[in-house]
């Protein structure tokens, strides 16, 4: 066959269409990863049916529009990615390689927090895509409480919290997400804020909320975590509050609930992560709810939890790319509050926090996000832990 613009000709004249352009890759966690693309303008003599991604480790997946999921990559192995657009008389030329993604698992990391009466700096670490008890990680460089952390693909970082013998810190530090280890120094936050929220992309980080002794705070800062320095003003929420919970897509940074004083708030806020800004209404929860904790999709934000004049075992949910109320999910195991969530694409993970009929919990339970219901048994954190923080390299944002 002779080649056409990209595409083919066959013998009879009619030809296949031009390859996709604009071919990027996303994701890799569990041995997924998305390829998204354009569609050709030249469709060739007839329309487009379909289209092919495949790896240069030869899986491919197919589908009728961008983006297509490929399932299957092989952990720790390098991989390209190429798109194909079919009609009814044959397949295109490829289309230029993708940059290479090296697949990982999902990992979720819980930082910090208070066990045994004291304040802790011990990481523990999960795979989400199964079950099993939380496996220790590293050490973080000062003990917290209080914390947030952000994540992309390959790094997260925790910032600020409340410090040893009672002091709060301004210090953040990171961790690779894929390599067990002691934690990193990245920069300090803009100042000793602690029980704020982490969200954010797979390039950026957001902190929003919390309280800097004795004042509950309404900002919003940022870090571009690539790289490593100190904190920026992103701009404000709309009501001062500490405790409060964060989840994200890939455009759109949410936060709900929180107090101030003796004032639980329903507010949902958001902002576009991208750019900064003050944040914009979002809509409300259920009822006022201090302490909830925060995980999502990249369409589904989940609260999880809280105390709205007693604590509760609701777990919430949102469409993160509209606006409105949230809706009732399901339950946790018990009524709990300061609980840290994560999540990967699938499945929202809540661990520890203060348990009504136990106190301080080491349990660890999910959800299957795309699915209403109630939360299954995951596994154990290393001790019963609450305030921590959590964190995964393929939550909603990436």
């Amino acid at each position: 066959m002779a080649r056409r613009n990209g595409g083919f000709i066959g013998t009879d004249g009619l030809d296949a269409p031009d390859p996709p352009t604009g071919v990027t890759v996303s994701g890799g966690a569990d041995g997924v990863a998305s390829i998204s693309f354009t569609a050709p303008t030249d469709t060739g003599t007839s329309a487009i049916t379909g289209f092919v991604a495949t790896a240069s480790n030869g899986v491919g997946a197919t589908g009728t529009s961008s983006p297509i999921s490929v399932t299957g990559l092989t952990l720790g192995t390098a991989a390209t990615f190429k798109a194909y657009a079919i009609n009814a008389y044959g397949t295109s030329a490829a289309s230029d390689p993708t940059s290479s993604i090296t697949p990982a698992e999902s990992r979720g990391l819980f930082m910090g927090g208070e066990a045994g009466g004291s304040r802790i700096n011990v990481i523990q670490y999960i795979s989400v895509a199964t079950t099993g008890n939380a496996q220790d990680f590293g050490d973080l460089t000062t003990v917290t409480t209080d914390s947030a952390a952000v994540s992309s693909s390959t790094r997260a970082v925790r910032g600020a919290g409340g410090g040893g013998d009672g002091v709060d810190s301004t210090v953040m530090d990171y961790v690779t997400t894929a390599t067990t280890g002691n934690a990193t120094d990245f920069g300090d936050m803009y100042d000793s804020v602690q029980a704020h929220c982490g969200h954010g992309s797979n390039t950026r980080g957001i902190f929003s909320g919390g309280n800097v002794f004795p004042n509950d705070q309404n900002t919003i800062a940022y870090i571009t975590i690539a790289s490593t320095g100190n904190s920026t003003d992103f701009g404000d929420l709309t009501v001062a509050r500490q405790h409060l919970a964060g989840c994200s897509s890939t455009t759109r940074g949410v936060v709900g609930g929180g107090y101030s004083g003796s004032t639980r708030y329903d507010t949902i806020d958001y902002v576009t992560i991208a750019s900064t800004g003050n944040a914009t209404d979002f809509g409300n929860l259920a009822a006022a709810n201090r302490g909830p904790s925060g995980a999502s999709s990249s369409t589904r934000g989940l609260f999880f939890g809280g105390d709205e004049s007693g604590l509760t075992n609701e777990i919430q949910y949102i469409t993160i790319a509209s606006t409105g109320n949230a809706a009732d999910f399901g339950d946790l195991s018990s009524n709990r509050y300061y609980t840290a969530a994560l999540s990967n694409s699938v499945r929202g993970v809540v661990g520890g926090g203060n348990d009504e009929s136990v106190g301080r919990a080491n349990i660890i339970e999910y959800v299957t996000i795309a699915t209403t219901g109630n939360t299954t048994d995951f596994g154990d954190l290393l001790a019963a832990n609450y305030v921590t923080t959590g964190t995964c390299n393929s939550h909603g944002g990436l």
